[in-house]
C-alpha cells in the first residue's frame, strides 16, 4: 500500500496542533522550534507531489479514496494542475509566517502557534478535496482559526473585524450547505448514494433553473471570500486589523479558496448558469479591478492600501476565470499564485516597518531607504512584482489573465489594461512617499535594517518572484493538461450523453472513455 502523502500533508500540522497543547507556555524556542520543523517538514513532504507529478495527466493524482460518514459520503482527496501550486503556495509561506511572526507575537505565543497549525490543515484540506461534503468541512475549519487571530492578537478594531469578517463568510457559507443538500438529495434519487465527489457530480446535467439557483448558492460564498465587488467590504477591515502573519496567509491563501471554488465547483457543476451570468460577472470584476485600484491610491494607510490592491488583482484573476478559455483560466491560477507572493511580500514589508515605527501611516514615513537600504531593496522588488514589472512573476500572470481576457472579449480587456496603471500609480507613489527623499521622522534615523531572520523570510519569496517571471514553464508545464481538460469539460467538448430515463430535473453525461456498457 502507497504511503497517504496527501493525507500526511493535510493532518501533520493538525496532529503538532494537539501535541503544542501539551507544551509549556514559556518556552518560545521550544515552541516556535516545533511548529516552524513541523511546517519545514510539511512543506518537504510536498514537495514530492511537485516533482512526483505527471504533466501529462489531467485528471487528479496520489488520489486517496475511502468510506467516511456512509451513505456514499467519502473521504476523497487528490491533486490537480489546478491545485498543485496552492498546496505547495500554502506550505511554502508558513514556515515563513512563523518565523517573521518570532517577534512580532509576544503575548499567547502557544495559542497562536496552535491556530496557525489548524489554520493550515483547512487550508490544505480545501484545495486537496474532491468530495462536496469534505470540502465545506475544510471550508468551515479554515475560518475558525482566522476568527481567533484575528481576534485576540488583531488591532484596536479588531472585534469588529471579526465579526464582519465572520458574517459575511458564514452568510455565503450556509446557503453553499443548503445548495450541497440539495445536489445530493438529487445524486441519491438518481443513483442511489450520497456521493458528491466532484468528478462524479461534474457529469450531471441539470435543468437550466435549478443550475441557476444553486450556482447563485456557491457563487455567493466564492465571491465573498475572493471578494468580488460588492461583497468586499470585510476585506479591507480585516487586513488592516490582523496580524502580520495572518495578514499575510488572508491575502495570499485564503482568498485564493474563493477563486479555486470557482474553477473546481461552481463553474464545472453549472456551466450554463455560468454563461447565462458571464456579463454581470465579468462587469462586476472590471468594477471591482478599476475601484480597488482607485481606493488603493487615496488611502493613506498602508496596509489598507495593499488591501484594496487585492481587490483590483484578485478582479483581474476572476475576470480570466470568467473567459471560459484556456489561456485565461493558465493566467488566473499562474496570478494567483503571483499575487499569494507579491502581496503576502507587501504585507511582510509593512510588519517589518510596523515593528519599528509602530504606525503605518503613510505621511509618518519619508526617506527610510536612507536608514534601511538592505529593507529596500527588498521592499522595491515586492512593489514592482506586485506592479507587473517583466523579468518579474506578475508580468507573466497579468499578461497570460489579459492574453485570455482579450480572446474573450476585446472590451474587458481593454478596460482590464487598467489594472497594471492603476497598480503602477498606487504601488510607485506609496513606495516613493515611504521609502525615498529627506528623512521626515527623527525616529527613522533610530530603525535598524533588516535582521537576519527578515532576510530569511523575505529571500525565499524573492527568488520565487525571479524564478516564476523568467521561466514560468516550470509552473505552468504541470498544469497545461488538467486546464485543458477543465475547459473541454465546461465547454461540453468530447461528451456523449447516456440515452437512459433518470428522474427529473437531472440528467447524467460521461467522457467519452466512460461510456456505459449497453
Amino acid at each position: 500500500m502507497s504511503m497517504p502523502l496527501l493525507s500526511l500533508i493535510t493532518f501533520l500540522p493538525l496532529a503538532a496542533a494537539v501535541l503544542l497543547i501539551f507544551f509549556p507556555k514559556d518556552r518560545k524556542r521550544l515552541l516556535y522550534g516545533f511548529a516552524l520543523g513541523v511546517t519545514v517538514a510539511v512543506f518537504a513532504a510536498s514537495l514530492i507531489l511537485y516533482f512526483g507529478f505527471d504533466s501529462a495527466a489531467a485528471g487528479p493524482q496520489f488520489v486517496e479514496r475511502t468510506a467516511w460518514l456512509g451513505f456514499g459520503i467519502q473521504y476523497h482527496v487528490g491533486v490537480d494542475g489546478i491545485s498543485l501550486f496552492l498546496v505547495l503556495l500554502t506550505t511554502f509561506l508558513l514556515p515563513l509566517v512563523l518565523l517573521s511572526s518570532w517577534s512580532y507575537i509576544r503575548e499567547r505565543i502557544k495559542e497562536y502557534l496552535i491556530f496557525m497549525l489548524l489554520l493550515e490543515t483547512g487550508i490544505l484540506g480545501v484545495f486537496l478535496s474532491l468530495n462536496l461534503f469534505l470540502f465545506y468541512v475544510f471550508w468551515e475549519a479554515a475560518l475558525i482559526p482566522m476568527y481567533f487571530l484575528i481576534g485576540i492578537w488583531g488591532g484596536k478594531r479588531r472585534v469588529y473585524a471579526t465579526m464582519k469578517f465572520v458574517l459575511f463568510t458564514m452568510a455565503g457559507s450556509l446557503l453553499m450547505l443548503a445548495a450541497i443538500f440539495t445536489l445530493s438529495s438529487l445524486f441519491f434519487k438518481a443513483t442511489g448514494t450520497y456521493s458528491l465527489n466532484v468528478f462524479d457530480q461534474a457529469r450531471m446535467v441539470l435543468n437550466p433553473r435549478l443550475q441557476t439557483w444553486l450556482f447563485l448558492a456557491f457563487g455567493l460564498a466564492f465571491a465573498i471570500k475572493v471578494p468580488m465587488f460588492p461583497f468586499h467590504t470585510w476585506l479591507p477591515d480585516a487586513h488592516v486589523e490582523a496580524p502580520t502573519g495572518a495578514s499575510i496567509l488572508l491575502a495570499a491563501v485564503l482568498l485564493k479558496m474563493g477563486s479555486y471554488g470557482f474553477l473546481r465547483f461552481a463553474i464545472p457543476l453549472f456551466p450554463d448558469a455560468v454563461e447565462r451570468f458571464l456579463p454581470v460577472l465579468s462587469v462586476l470584476c472590471l468594477i471591482g479591478i478599476i475601484y480597488g485600484g482607485l481606493m488603493a491610491l487615496i488611502q493613506k494607510d498602508i496596509k489598507s492600501l495593499v488591501a484594496y490592491s487585492s481587490v483590483s488583482h484578485m478582479g483581474l484573476v476572476m475576470l480570466a476565470v470568467f473567459s471560459l478559455n484556456v489561456e485565461g483560466t493558465l493566467g488566473a491560477i499562474y496570478q494567483m499564485l503571483n499575487h499569494g507572493l507579491s502581496t503576502g511580500a507587501l504585507f511582510l514589508a509593512v510588519g517589518i516597518l510596523y515593528e519599528r515605527a509602530h504606525t503605518r501611516l503613510i505621511r509618518d514615513f519619508g526617506g527610510v531607504s536612507k536608514q534601511m537600504p538592505v529593507f529596500s531593496a527588498f521592499f522595491l522588488i515586492a512593489v514592482l512584482s506586485s506592479a507587473g514589472l517583466p523579468g518579474l512573476n506578475g508580468f507573466i500572470g497579468e499578461i497570460t489573465c489579459l492574453y485570455g481576457v482579450f480572446a474573450a472579449n476585446k472590451v474587458y480587456a481593454a478596460l482590464a489594461v487598467t489594472t497594471l496603471i492603476l497598480g503602477a500609480a498606487y504601488l510607485l507613489w506609496m513606495f516613493q512617499r515611504v521609502m525615498q527623499g529627506p528623512v521626515t521622522n527623527e525616529k527613522i534615523l533610530s530603525f535598524p535594517d533588516m535582521s537576519w531572520r527578515e532576510i530569511a523570510c523575505f529571500a525565499p519569496i524573492v527568488v520565487l518572484m525571479f524564478w516564476m517571471g523568467i521561466a514560468p514553464r516550470a509552473f505552468t508545464g504541470k498544469m497545461d493538461a488538467s486546464v485543458t481538460a477543465y475547459v473541454h469539460r465546461i465547454k461540453g467538448r468530447e461528451r456523449v450523453f447516456v440515452q437512459k430515463a433518470v428522474p427529473s430535473p437531472v440528467s447524467f453525461r460521461l467522457d467519452a472513455e466512460e461510456r456505459l456498457p449497453r
